[in-house]
């Protein structure tokens, strides 16, 4: 916190923080004194030593005082005022820690500084006995490959160790002895290494004592379960051992493993003994005994063995096991006497029996932990999963009573007379703990289900809960092996209970784990353990670091480690204290105990902890909230001049600390203790500690309302319907979930007291929401239970056990009245912890006040009371809300309470008042109505309808209408009219319904805008809405679920609509109708597939252009109307592999084939073009084959019939009648290609014997062409004219521009379509960007912009008309783009495959000039300024160079012929549109008309390129003054030689050569001209003078250009230029080239070669 942010109070106040306070230890009547020489410094941290201390103070400046041996000098001896390390300056310090004799401090950036005694290597120092100033030492992992030093968060030192813990959670050691945990045997270890065994896992904080080491570790997370280890892996004993007794099988899981204890031989024979191996502690008597003590001891407990007749082993105990935590004091044999007497008066099976009462003798549906291991997997690193699964299987299967006998009733004799048969009481204090047996069990049972933490699972049995919970562990279980035992009661009970269990495990959200201290903890321990200080229940060392299980599931927070003794400190404030307890320092009376037990402190609950060399100091909340220090351990008296020393009973508080103010922090160390004190400045210290304290004792109150009460509830039988016991199971995991957080926060609260207390970092301002979240979701379930009646369904089965802790109960609840219902105590008990929000408000509040107004903390603080509060408000407002509605089921008629009454159902209002009833209704009928925060019920006698709110519009009716105080509500189906009986009640109902359906439609019950004070409500709820509905009486949508936007009660907008049948729509609606872009499907029952539908719809039913593909595998892509196939259309058939696939595109109407259309017959080899009717072919078409045949003429039912004609590949004609397909039948002519012909009549079918009668004629032969028979002149006339086809599609065109029919119809509006049709179909596409480019989207924007043209039309504006249409037909979303790409695919469809046919050609030609014609009809009605076909727009004189005429050698300005585009022609503005996309399969009919001309001149190209240019020149007769007499090749000029090839004209060659990359006429017109100039120019360049061209001299040098261009398929771009050039271009300067080309093409296939 800046100092300059810092309000001024609070700088007041920070003088009087962290004051120290010391005095000497060994006493309880002590008088603490401040610490010198720090001068209003505020220490944050303190450390203590033997004789030493540190101190860290908020600057991070480190303090040294006391016996100081490491340094030089004066301060040697002892230093009584604080010293500062210099050497530490300027490192900004934010830990310290100091061992017994030496010191770390870690600072800002991570670096570890350690100084003071080295002997051991602690300070990680080689070859330095002490370390006289602080020094960095280096902390590397080697794993990363370039080493990077690790940062550290925290240090911990002992004696002759020091561990650190890094920023990554991993654990580093240093110094000496096993308590390092390192896998190594030389010491001293100075460079720090880590400690291997807990890597990986989440290490939260460590703690040192003299000679041991602790760590506290989150738990694994749940799913991590790995399989359990047959064998340990360190000693490779069995982990699990079952031995078959001859009546019972003993199953243990004690193993223990010494982790590298040496073992002497004799020891080693014991193990005959033992039926279980793992008794290795019995073993341990060495570490304490000496030799000669040992061996008797032996021999008595083989004795006790071979007494008990091995009816039950005695195994040892390895303190694993849960219930080693006793209520202390509780010792097993108060003395050795009565133990003795016990021993001898064993029994053959008496232990047996002593163990077999304690057994809980209930089906053992797998206990708790087991439950853990079936549902859940438990946390792993407990012993019990392998154990437990097998347990339960064994259970399961014999279904049998399983007795689950406690290991610590059975405690290993051994132990007990290791522990009394010691010679001197100090070495048997020393050498092991006694443990509770069988008498002490049930008390601490009952210990542990107080405790009992998250780990447990509910268990269901009627029997006392303590008996139940026999938790984990090492156990053993016989399993008497007689089925006979078994009630069927029990067994059914088994059956039963397994089918509901409930984790009382929180659901932990991982968030506020992340960002709160986690309670699920376990604590791990290493080291020596003499002193039983590491809580294994042994007094073994290990040398590697093994969890403590018996403090599993306690929630530890915090760990301290003193001398010879450790504390546990856990969230419920309580402290497990073990080790030595030599001063009492343990805090409870028990001899030195080896597994840990409660310490039994005063006071209101434990904070913090401190453990010094032989002491224990504890912080706890007194009832004022200010903290009560006590102390444990030596007392030291001074009677008599003597020191008696005797040590305290139990913890005493040390009165004189009270009066230093509020204390912060405990330190204990050696001679010393020291206290941080903070003054309470303002009530700013008191109110952090009242809430710290409150929030506390609230955790504890939670808990044992989850212990005592939800649990035992949970475990209750016939508690009802399934779906109230589900109810109780959420309840009771939300419950879970918020007693985990407040858990938490208690924690977080705490070790923010002993920080630097700044308000802002305060969880409950920093994560607000967790908290806020937590409990509203546990309000939402509780009131859910409150509404289904589920308290009063609780009390019936419940009232036994509820009445035998009725004061328990009063006392949870906080309610002390008498003789209150048991409903009503559950109600307050659950309800109780809403209470909490208030009292946060509050302390939020008191904390605001110790700021300044105007500073941000005051700001912060009162918005978060102020959210507190709104939610406190909130909160009890629905639970209200809940109250009403129970109170409305208990009264609401029976029947419909079952069908109406939902969990999160509430009430708003009802017409039970007869406030409300239907308009027009009978006179005797019953109409209510009621409003819940989901639905609107209206209730007849017998019969209800529920509207659901988010699909229910309300409106007030006009008073004209004679509606007074009427009420229209419309839902999809109904119309309702109700009328109210005045016109508050209309507005009370108007407001209730429209806030209910705008609080349906916003989902917001339960979330409230925090801090802006309740609900902002909007008074109209949306008329359009996003919501679900399923209709039920519709005729059309019957059944069918709809889930989309809404508008006034019809669905509008986006949605989908799922049939009960299976059929599916999604797409767009309007007024409760498929309208605009639609996806539909329909399943097809027989084929097992979908008819599925891609496209459009208008009012319900496909309109529009769409794609239907039908589940027999046929696709449909083109124009509906009315859910049938009209218009333009293209139909797939079936795959090439399958029997008929086949094309059809073409007009179709009402679901038939009708017009013109193309069908491709694909397995026939035949392709059929021209009209249809009712799906045949009728009237007249053209047909051919992949054989070449041709027909045209007339078809009649699908059959060519009536009069036609046949050409088959050899040019044989038939004229005449046609019956059948390809059968002759009736008159005719038949030519043959020779020219002979035969008239008369004919019958058969083509191709197999024709029967004929008639006259055969042998023409005389003829002199010219020109007398060739006609027949081939004459195709074209039977087929269908170029006109008449594709009608539909440009009508589609047409209606797209809002006309009726071609030219009829308004320009604007056309205009407004083609706007309307870019911006939907870019909208519609904007969904699936890939759909279009960016060059894509640049063109649509272009197209935005309409031409204008005003005034008189220009060349200009033809321009711009043309760059708009070349865009336009450039995008399928504009209708032109359409129609041109419709006319593509038809044209591509009929013309290519089979249709590539010769015959064909004159037909594809007229087609295109057919389709010029129409579209240039549609343009001229978009650009109505645009002249006629032909008319020249008028020439504006512009600057154009003059250009040299070709064949006159005047300069002209202007040559003699326009040019082209001057006029307007249907060619020049599209052709360069249209023919570049119809190029392929045009060209292709032109090579294959041309095949024989063109073979028979490439063959005459081949060979007249052989000779060399001079030679071709002469050959062709050009006159020698032409011929060039340089060459430029590659750049240098050259002579021509007589053997230059290829070189001469050699640019105009290269020009004519690109005639057959251009498309359009009008394009290689232009080529044709440019290689005219070139000429011209390589002739001049030789002439050097002007020079006119005639004919005779320009052929044969344009007959050279052309031979040596060799174009292979110059016929067919000859025939190409001739069929599709401009009209007008003919007699002009293009027009006469043109001519020459083709002059030139005739001569070179005519060429005598001489």
């Amino acid at each position: 916190m800046d100092a300059q942010e810092r309000s001024s109070e609070e700088a007041e106040g920070a003088k009087e923080r962290g004051l120290v306070y010391i005095w000497k230890a060994g006493s309880c009547s002590v008088t603490p004194e401040r610490l010198p020489g720090l001068s209003g410094k505020t220490v944050l941290q303190a450390s203590l030593g033997i004789h030493h201390g540190l101190l860290l103070t908020e600057g991070g400046e480190v303090y040294s005082f006391g016996k100081l041996p490491w340094r030089s000098g004066p301060e040697e001896l002892c230093a009584s005022t604080p010293i500062l390390e210099n050497t530490l300056l300027g490192h900004h310090v934010i830990t310290v820690a100091a061992g017994s004799f030496h010191n770390g401090a870690v600072t800002e950036s991570g670096v570890v500084y350690m100084w003071g005694n080295n002997s051991a290597g602690q300070c990680a120092v080689a070859d330095q006995p002490c370390v006289p100033e602080p020094q960095p030492i280096s902390i590397s992992d080697s794993e990363t490959s370039p080493l990077l030093s690790v940062r550290i968060l925290q240090l911990a030192c002992g004696e002759e160790h020091t561990l650190a813990l890094s920023l990554s959670r991993e654990i580093w050691a240093w110094g000496s002895g096993c308590q390092l945990g390192l896998i190594t045997t030389t010491f001293p270890v100075t460079k720090p290494q880590k400690v291997e065994h807990l890597a990986g896992r989440v290490v939260l904080q460590i703690a040192c004592g003299a000679y041991h080491s602790l760590a506290l570790v989150q738990c694994l997370p749940v799913q991590e379960m790995k399989p359990i280890p047959e064998r340990c892996n360190h000693c490779s004993q069995l982990l699990i051992t079952m031995t078959d007794k001859e009546d019972h099988v003993i199953i243990s899981d004690s193993h223990c493993c010494p982790l590298g204890i040496a073992l002497s031989g004799k020891q080693t024979e014991n193990n005959v003994f033992y039926p279980s191996l793992e008794t290795l502690e019995g073993k341990s008597v060495a570490g304490s005994q000496s030799e000669d003590s040992q061996k008797p001891l032996v021999e008595d407990h083989t004795l006790v063995a071979l007494e008990s007749d091995g009816a039950s082993a005695l195994s040892s105990n390895d303190g694993q096991e849960d219930s080693g935590i006793s209520s202390p004091g509780n010792t097993l044999f108060p003395d050795k006497k009565e133990m003795k007497e016990y021993v001898v008066g064993l029994p053959d099976h008496s232990l047996n029996e002593s163990l077999e009462k304690n057994i809980s003798t209930e089906p053992e549906q797998p206990s708790q932990e087991e439950q853990i291991s079936a549902c859940i997997p438990g946390p792993p690193g407990t012993s019990t999963s392998a154990l437990n699964s097998l347990v339960a299987s064994c259970a399961s299967a014999v279904g049998v009573r399983v007795a689950a006998t406690y290991e610590a009733g059975a405690l290993s004799l051994k132990k007990v007379m290791n522990f009394y048969g010691t010679p001197s009481s100090e070495t048997g204090s020393q050498s092991g703990g006694g443990s509770p047996g069988p008498e002490a069990l049930r008390d601490s049972r009952e210990e542990q289900v107080r405790l009992e933490s998250m780990q447990g699972k509910k268990s269901s049995s009627l029997v006392d809960i303590r008996e139940e919970e026999s938790e984990g562990g090492s156990r053993r279980l016989s399993l008497p092996g007689l089925l006979s035992q078994v009630s069927p009661r029990l067994l059914r009970k088994v059956g039963r209970a397994k089918m509901r269990t409930v984790a009382l495990t929180p659901t932990y959200s991982g968030e506020a784990d992340a960002l709160l201290p986690s309670l699920r903890t376990e604590v791990w321990s290493w080291g020596k353990g003499k002193e039983g200080q590491l809580g294994h229940g042994d007094v073994l060392p290990r040398l590697q670091p093994l969890c403590v299980k018996s403090l599993d599931g306690k929630e530890v927070i915090h760990l301290s480690a003193g001398g010879h003794h450790s504390l546990a400190l856990t969230a419920k404030s309580q402290v497990y204290s073990w080790g030595s307890n030599i001063s009492g320092q343990l805090g409870h009376l028990s001899s030195p105990t080896t597994v840990p037990r409660l310490a039994k402190v005063c006071g209101n609950g434990v904070w913090s902890t401190a453990a010094g060399l032989d002491y224990s100091l504890f912080l706890a909340d007194e009832d004022d909230f200010q903290p009560g220090l006590y102390y444990s351990g030596q007392e030291t008296t001074t009677e008599n001049t003597l020191y008696e020393n005797s040590c305290t009973k139990s913890p005493i508080l040390l009165v004189s600390c009270s009066k230093m103010g509020y204390i912060s922090n405990v330190i204990a160390g050696g001679d010393n203790c020291l206290v941080l004190v903070d003054k309470n400045v303002m009530g700013y210290i008191a109110s952090l500690h009242e809430l710290a304290s409150t929030e506390r004792r609230f955790y504890c109150k939670l808990s044992e309302i989850k212990s005592q009460v939800l649990r035992p509830l949970l475990g209750l039988d016939n508690l009802g319907s399934a779906s109230t016991i589900q109810l109780l199971q959420e309840m009771a995991s939300r419950f879970s979930k918020l007693c985990y957080l407040i858990g938490q926060h208690g924690a977080s609260l705490s070790s923010f007291l002993h920080g630097v207390k700044e308000a802002r970092s305060l969880a409950i301002l920093k994560h607000s929401s967790l908290f806020l979240d937590s409990y509203t979701e546990y309000c939402t379930s509780v009131t859910n239970f409150l509404v289904m009646g589920g308290f009063m369904l609780l009390a019936k089965p419940a009232i036994g056990f509820l009445s035998k802790n009725q004061e328990l109960l009063q006392k949870l609840s906080e309610k002390n009245e008498e003789n209150l219902q048991l409903v009503e105590v559950l109600n307050a008990l659950f309800f109780m912890p809403f209470g909490r929000l208030h009292s946060y408000a509050r302390t939020l509040l008191k904390l605001a006040t110790c700021f300044e107004v105007a500073s941000p903390e005051y700001q912060k603080l009162q918005d978060s009371s102020s959210c507190y509060e709104s939610l406190a408000v909130h909160l009890s407002r629905k639970r209200k809300e809940a109250e009403y509605t129970l109170g409305f089921w208990k009264t609401f008629p029976g029947k419909m309470t079952d069908s109406l009454r939902k969990p999160e159902r509430r009430l708003i209002c009802e017409s039970s008042n007869r406030g409300l009833s239907l308009q027009h209704a009978g006179r005797f009928s019953v109409n209510w109505f009621i409003l819940f925060n989901d639905a609107l019920v209206h209730a007849q006698f017998s019969t209800h309808h529920i509207f659901s709110l988010s699909t229910l519009w309300v409106e007030a009716l006009s008073e004209e209408a004679g509606n007074v105080n009427g009420l229209k509500i419309t839902t999809p189906e109904e119309q309702l009219v109700l009328v109210s009986s005045s016109p508050q009640e209309k507005n009370k109902w108007l407001r209730a319904i429209s806030q209910a359906v705008d609080q349906a439609l916003r989902g917001t019950s339960d979330l409230i805008l925090y801090g802006a004070g309740g609900n902002v409500q909007r008074q109209e709820p949306p008329i359009s809405r996003s919501a679900k509905y399923t209709f039920y009486k519709d005729p059309r949508f019957k059944d069918a679920v709809y889930d989309g936007r809404w508008l006034s009660g019809k669905p509008h907008g986006r949605g989908i609509l799922k049939w009960a049948d299976g059929r599916m729509y999604s797409g767009s609606f309007r007024t409760g109708l498929e309208d605009g872009f639609g996806e539909y499907r329909v399943p097809n029952k027989v084929l097992n597939k979908d008819d599925h539908y891609v496209g459009y719809w208008k009012e319900g039913k496909m309109c529009g252009h769409g794609v239907y593909s039908y589940a027999t595998g046929e696709v449909y892509e083109g124009c509906f109307q009315d859910n049938m196939r009209h218009g333009h259309g293209l139909l797939r058939s079936g795959k090439l592999t399958s029997s008929s696939p086949s094309m059809f595109i073409g007009q179709w109407t009402m679901d038939k084939k009708s017009g013109y259309g193309v069908f491709d017959d694909i397995t026939r080899g035949e392709k059929y073009m021209g009209m249809w009717q009712d799906d045949l072919c009728q009237g007249n078409g053209v047909v051919v084959t992949q054989f070449g045949l041709y027909y045209e003429g007339a078809f009649s039912t699908n059959k060519m019939m009536g009069t036609g004609i046949l050409l088959s590949e050899d040019d044989t004609v038939y004229e005449g009648e046609f019956s059948d397909n390809w059968t002759l039948n009736g008159k005719g002519t038949l030519t043959l290609p020779n020219g002979d012909y035969i008239e008369g009549l004919f019958s058969g079918e083509w191709g197999s014997g024709i029967k004929i009668t008639g006259t055969y004629f042998k023409p005389s032969l003829y002199e010219n062409e020109k007398d060739k028979p006609k027949a081939l002149r004459k195709l074209g006339i039977l087929a269908v004219p170029p006109d008449e086809k594709w009608k539909a599609v440009f009508e589609e065109c047409w209606n797209q521009l809002g006309c009726e029919s071609p030219g009829q119809g308004d320009r604007w509006k056309a205009w407004d379509n083609i706007a309307v049709a870019l911006t939907t179909n870019r909208r519609h596409h904007k969904d699936s960007p890939e759909v279009l480019s960016r060059s894509h989207t640049q063109t649509l924007e272009s197209l935005e912009f309409i031409p204008q043209h005003i005034g008189a039309f220009t060349l200009e504006k033809y321009e711009n008309i043309k760059k708009y249409l070349i865009k336009a037909c450039d995008t399928p979303l504009h209708p032109l783009g359409k129609l041109v790409e419709t006319l593509v695919a038809v044209y591509r469809m009929t013309y290519v495959g089979v249709g590539a046919n010769r015959r064909l050609l004159q037909e594809a030609v007229r087609e295109i000039k057919s389709y010029l014609k129409r579209i240039f009809q549609l343009v001229r009605f978009l650009f109505p300024d645009l002249p006629d076909e032909g008319s020249t727009i008028p020439f504006q004189p512009t600057e154009t160079k003059g250009r040299r005429s070709f064949c006159s050698g005047k300069s002209d300005s202007r040559s003699e012929s326009p040019e082209p585009g001057y006029v307007v022609t249907s060619f020049g503005l599209l052709l360069p549109v249209l023919l570049p996309r119809l190029y392929p399969p045009l060209f292709m009919l032109y090579a294959l008309d041309n095949e024989r001309e063109e073979d028979t001149y490439w063959e005459c190209v081949l060979r007249l390129n052989k000779q060399t240019d001079l030679a071709l020149l002469g050959f062709l007769g050009v006159q020698v003054k032409f011929w060039p007499e340089t060459v430029s090749i590659l750049g240098e000029s050259r002579k021509v030689s007589s053997n230059t090839k290829d070189a001469c004209f050699a640019s105009a060659i290269e020009c004519l050569q690109q005639i057959s990359t251009t498309f359009t006429p009008a394009d290689k017109l232009k080529v044709i001209q440019q290689t005219f100039e070139e000429i011209s120019q390589n002739v001049l360049k030789s002439l050097q003078e002007d020079f006119l061209w005639s004919m005779d001299d320009l052929l044969p040098i344009f007959l050279y250009v052309v031979l040596r261009a060799r174009i292979r398929n110059l016929g067919s771009e000859v025939h190409l230029i001739e069929d599709l050039m401009d009209p007008y271009l003919q007699h002009g300067e293009q027009g006469i080239m043109f001519t020459t080309l083709k002059a030139c093409y005739y001569q070179i296939q005519h060429e005598k070669l001489t």
